[in-house]
């Protein structure tokens, strides 16, 4: 049996031959809630949800993770392998590229079996170059189709330069028949335009263009024995669609109204129900019978049992649609009422960033298709064509249904066979009003900043002996997300970087039987097994994934693969219930030297766990001495003794399914300094830091509660902190998350003198106690200092009158008027300045007393003033001339003295005052 899943193109993928180990739940960045307005989301442990809606950071789209376990296929100067088809019963996997074909090995993909190229001819070439196309790109062969019509043939269908062709190839010899048929409405035109095909029983269903423009959308079925088939060329049946999936659902040989095998197709199209601004998109579900033969007279040639109807998936809460789907996974039971349709869907806004997957049980799909109402065209005036339910009488048989055991008893066993009421009302009516609603009403998983864009589900076999879907999703940054359906909630297990250059995953295959995921892009073919079990290093971890296919093993310490070892007694919970592991506990030792920085490691693998550091039964914070508390453990710069003791480093987790709290402690260490020795200065004394001298019978070592304390070290202290060690316990279940108490590390032991090296050899341990002086002291001692200096600065500077009119205010009040002595410039021109007023008073001697008075005051004020001379009159260093007899007030200047013989150099700057 031949598993083929067809893909639409736009999907991107990332590049091969590097293996990549994933990181799990315990990796994946889950932020919870992207934004207040998005639903009311229930975080489960590692990321267990409801409605789980995460951001991606770009920084977190490339997460590190081990390419260890990935394989990947490609060849120099071949591009775009999107076509994949997988054979469990050949153990191959056919891969479609451009121009060329080849068969890969199925358990490893590296290896290439066989190969076949398909090029384009130089006729067609020219002409389509002709029609405007690119002779590089578009003008060439994509192989769109590939599909299995016996157990020695594929049939394989190309662009062929925008001329669709298909041939047979033959699996022997890995050739092409050259029985090249025309593909127009099996391959679409452009290898950029998304179709899908199904082959069923030797007949070829496909949804795609029929002309060069893409402007006659179909789907069709081609088949050896049958005419040709297919729909209208009609809005109200396709309105320019992009096909995303197509497949067959068995109705099975024992169903009692026997009824006929059912194809479906999943595409967006424009909706001709709505009126809005644009083009509104509708994600849609269409259902053919297998057996359809068209009509009669009405629908001849053409479906008579083509029905469609609306997919919801959406936010009931916020009225937010998600709405369009780009990919589809039909997961089928042993009965189709167990089938169960997985989509993803995004909003035709991109701005919005979301995507979603929703899930649909096949029984209310063919509730729609069977009992739903359906919707005829409307014309009100001075409005457009619109979509109402229809509320007439329905003919019988019901149109759009299959052929069933009810019609065979009213002489009715083909559509050939069916009235033209039946068949005309099917052609004006063939879309449905009632919608398919998605499981419980809501999307399963909605992110936020990721774009899906294919999916694939496996149902998993857990050890409680219940079965699980496991849905893997790509997105277009070539990332794989792992996720599971536990209790009707969705958690993420892990996420895979599958492709290197994140590009789109434009396909994605399961094989069961592997237990192999295949992702196709435009640079390769990448392989990835479904599980990457052996990355969790410790029991805790392996059942914190909450991952189906892994397990404990408690004899070898391995998280093993499910699968493999059943024999074994494993331990498993997908509650995420750790407190069922063992236990175990180590410890570690680190010395390092005082004023250096101690680094201690502890790494969490989840990132819904809280790292809680303690240091001494204290919790650390954020605001603690010298600490640096960092995703990957604690820096302590500049250790000093006070730094020493016992160091915990705990994982909180909280697990909703289990409804507990899990801690654990993941890292211990004891921190000591290694001092250096230092001799006493006399026999039973020990020399301090201080220099006292204390005796070792009255000398306590566990100090007083002050600041300046003793502390005592070894001579032969261990160097310094080399290695460090992780280690793990067993997790506490405490709902107060308090980790279990544990001795308190005493650094401060009794006191003994050192004693001189015995004859025989050997060498006592010599012991010598310190006092460390608190750095307070001498921290106020230089503030003080540097407080003293600057007042001395400041009294220095405006005695100097080197400050603003302010502090030479203060000084003046001080001080006085008096001009300070240490400016000697200002001496000879004072002389002269007192000179020329003695000479000035003898002159107005004889004059008026109002002018003695008069010349007077301004003499006198020219001698109190020390302000800055910026008068014109002195601008070139020079006084005019003058008129003493002159008795104008304009005239009379206060500063007319002669500085010709001593110019002025400096000025006062308390012109203020």
């Amino acid at each position: 049996m031949v598993k083929t899943k067809k893909l639409q193109y736009h999907n991107p993928h990332k590049d091969p031959n590097i293996h990549h180990q994933p990181k799990a739940s315990t990796d994946l960045k889950c932020l919870i809630p992207i934004d207040p307005l998005i639903l009311s989301i229930h975080v489960n442990n590692r990321c267990k949800i409801q409605i789980f809606i995460f951001s991606w950071s770009s920084d977190m789209t490339h997460l590190d993770v081990q390419r260890l376990y990935l394989m990947e296929f490609s060849e120099p100067g071949i591009f775009n392998y999107s076509t994949l088809l997988l054979s469990e019963e050949r153990d191959a996997l056919y891969v479609g590229a451009r121009e060329a074909v080849f068969e890969l090995n199925k358990k490893n993909v590296t290896i290439k079996n066989n190969k076949v190229q398909w090029t384009v001819e130089e006729t067609p070439m020219l002409m389509c170059t002709l029609k405007g196309k690119s002779k590089e790109k578009d003008c060439l062969n994509y192989i769109r189709v590939l599909q299995v019509v016996d157990d020695d043939r594929l049939y394989v269908c190309g662009t062929h330069a925008f001329q669709p062709q298909c041939d047979y190839l033959n699996l022997d010899d890995f050739s092409l028949a050259g029985q090249r048929e025309d593909g127009r409405g099996k391959c679409s035109f452009d290898p950029s335009q998304s179709f899908t095909t199904v082959m069923v029983d030797g007949e070829l269903y496909s949804g795609t263009a029929y002309n060069f423009l893409g402007s006659e959308p179909i789907i069709s079925r081609y088949s050896p024995s049958q005419s040709l088939l297919r729909t209208e060329y009609s809005t109200s049946w396709l309105n320019e669609p992009s096909f995303v999936f197509a497949d067959v659902i068995r109705e099975g040989r024992n169903r009692a109204d026997g009824e006929d095998d059912k194809i479906y197709y999943f595409f967006t199209e424009v909706s001709v129900e709505y009126e809005f601004f644009g083009k509104l998109l509708i994600p849609r579900v269409a259902r053919v019978c297998k057996g359809d033969l068209g009509g009669q007279r009405t629908l001849q040639k053409k479906w008579t049992s083509f029905l469609k109807a609306k997919l919801v998936c959406s936010m009931p809460e916020l009225n937010f649609v998600f709405n369009v789907v780009h990919d589809v996974f039909i997961l089928k039971g042993a009965d189709w009422r167990d089938t169960v349709i997985y989509g993803v869907f995004t909003s035709q806004w991109g701005n919005v960033g979301l995507s979603a997957v929703c899930a649909y049980n096949m029984t209310a799909v063919e509730d729609v298709f069977s009992k739903g109402k359906y919707m005829q065209k409307a014309t009100v005036e001075q409005s457009h064509t619109k979509w109402v339910r229809y509320n007439g009488i329905t003919p019988s048989p019901r149109p759009g249904a299959c052929i069933n055991n009810l019609m065979r008893q009213q002489n009715i066993s083909s559509s050939l066979h069916l009235p033209d009421k039946t068949l005309q009302f099917v052609k004006d009516h063939p879309l449905l009003e009632d919608p398919v609603l998605p499981i419980g009403n809501r999307p399963r998983l909605i992110t936020k900043d990721v774009n899906y864009t294919q999916i694939v589900v496996e149902r998993v076999a857990a050890l409680d002996g219940n079965i699980y879907d496991v849905i893997f999703t790509g997105t277009d940054k070539g990332v794989l997300h792992k996720s599971v359906l536990f209790e009707g909630e969705v958690h993420i297990v892990e996420e895979i970087q599958l492709l290197k250059n994140s590009e789109p995953i434009k396909n994605l295959l399961l094989s069961p039987k592997t237990q192999s995921l295949y992702a196709g892009s435009d640079s390769g073919v990448v392989q990835s097994p479904t599980y990457f079990c052996d990355k969790y290093l410790t029991c805790t971890d392996c059942v914190l994934a909450r991952d189906p296919y892994c397990a404990w093993d408690p004899h070898t310490d391995v998280c093993v693969n499910t699968v493999n070892h059943r024999e074994r007694r494993l331990i498993q919970s997908l509650k995420g219930d750790a407190s069922i592991c063992p236990s175990g506990m180590s410890q570690h030792r680190v010395v390092v030297k005082p004023g250096s920085s101690a680094e201690l490691p502890c790494l969490v693998q989840s990132n819904m766990a809280h790292l809680l550091w303690k240091a001494n039964s204290s919790v650390l914070t954020e605001a603690s001495r010298f600490h640096l508390i960092g995703e990957n453990g604690l820096l302590i710069y500049s250790v000093a003794p006070e730094d020493q003791g016992h160091y915990e480093c705990w994982s909180v987790e909280w697990a909703p399914a289990a409804g507990k709290n899990f801690s654990r402690l993941l890292a211990g260490y004891i921190l000591t300094l290694d001092l250096p020795v230092r001799r006493p200065q006399q026999t039973g004394h020990v020399t301090t830091t201080l220099g006292s001298q204390e005796t070792p019978g009255t000398h306590n070592a566990a100090g007083n509660g002050k600041t300046d304390r003793v502390l005592l070290t070894s001579a032969h202290a261990p160097p310094s902190f080399t290695s460090t060690v992780l280690f793990t316990s067993p997790p506490q279940t405490d709902s107060s998350l308090t980790p279990p108490p544990t001795n308190k590390f005493q650094p401060n032991q009794p006191f003994s003198p050192s004693s001189k090296p015995s004859r025989s050899g050997t060498q006592d341990t010599t012991t010598t106690s310190y006092l460390q002086q608190d750095n307070t002291t001498a921290l106020l001692f230089l503030f003080l200092l540097f407080f003293l200096l600057f007042v001395a600065a400041m009294v220095y500077n405006c005695y100097m009158q080197y400050l603003p009119p302010p502090c030479l205010r203060l000084r003046t009040a001080l001080l006085g008027n008096h001009k300070s002595t240490h400016q000697p410039e200002y001496r000879a021109c004072e002389a002269g300045l007192m000179e020329t007023t003695s000479t000035t008073d003898k002159i107005h001697m004889t004059e008026q007393p109002t002018q003695n008075g008069s010349q007077s005051s301004h003499n006198l004020r020219a001698l109190r003033d020390t302000g800055y001379e910026t008068e014109p009159e002195c601008g070139n260093g020079r006084i005019p001339s003058h008129s003493f007899g002159d008795d104008s007030p304009t005239t009379q200047k206060p500063f007319d003295v002669d500085c010709e013989s001593q110019p002025i150099q400096f000025a006062d700057a308390d012109a203020d005052l």
